[in-house]
């Protein structure tokens, strides 16, 4: 029986990868604006080569893409460009079709929801808050809470620590077959994989149940639910 949904936060509850696109092409075009001599194209990608090496919160990109191109720190570049990508990335911040909705139905119903994020503590919270989700949760993990990246137990343990609710009573759902899926396997939970938010291309998630679209979650805990 399905006492608790857990959720990744990024490209499950949130298109974050729209929002990481267009917050970066916005920084690029600040720093040529404001003085750097670089096609557009070009410093997109290396900033995106930076991100896949240091992961997608590393919060030192642009001073290290800067470093790289100039050999040295120009501060008025790199203000232009935390400026832009901060009100972009703001502005920007959507939530996926019928995640709200989905959310308070599960509540509604008497299901006690839990975030477990790689994200820090302070980014995770501030985007709940910018999507209006913060109060829906009772339990937020962030990788603040345990120093350990999914797919370690640790994080998906300590949820279960919080929540109080055995982890063959919980289901997580989640984009990233290999961090989300796998790790919550290793405790025992259930798994529904975000299909809706890969990035990957994946063919076979190895989760229990394949989401097109968040909502499908509701029928998947009431059938368990019996």
């Amino acid at each position: 029986m399905i006492k608790a949904v857990l959720f990744d936060l990024d490209n499950t509850l949130l298109d974050f990868m729209s929002v990481k696109k267009k917050a970066v092409d916005a920084a690029v075009l600040a720093m040529i604006e404001a003085g750097l001599s670089i096609d557009a194209d070009i410093a997109r990608q290396n900033i995106f080569t930076i991100y896949d090496k240091k992961g997608y919160e590393y919060q030192e990109v642009f001073d290290e893409f800067l470093i790289g191109f100039h050999g040295d720190l120009d501060y008025k570049i790199l203000a232009s460009a935390i400026v832009a990508y901060r009100k972009t990335k703001e502005a920007s911040i959507i939530l996926y079709p019928n995640v709200s909705s989905t959310l308070i139905k599960l509540a509604k119903s008497g299901y006690r929801l839990a975030v477990v994020s790689d994200a820090p503590s302070r980014e995770a919270w501030v985007r709940l808050y910018s999507v209006n989700l913060h109060h829906l949760f009772d339990v937020v993990v962030t990788y603040n809470d345990t120093g350990k990246l999914k797919p370690s137990p640790e994080p998906f343990n300590r949820a279960v620590e919080l929540l109080e609710i055995p982890p063959e009573n919980i289901i997580m759902v989640g984009d990233w077959p290999e961090r989300d899926v796998a790790g919550a396997k290793l405790v025992g939970m259930k798994t529904a994989f975000a299909k809706y938010g890969d990035v990957f291309n994946t063919k076979d998630s190895g989760a229990d149940y394949d989401l097109n679209n968040i909502s499908e979650i509701l029928k998947i805990v009431e059938k368990n639910h019996q």
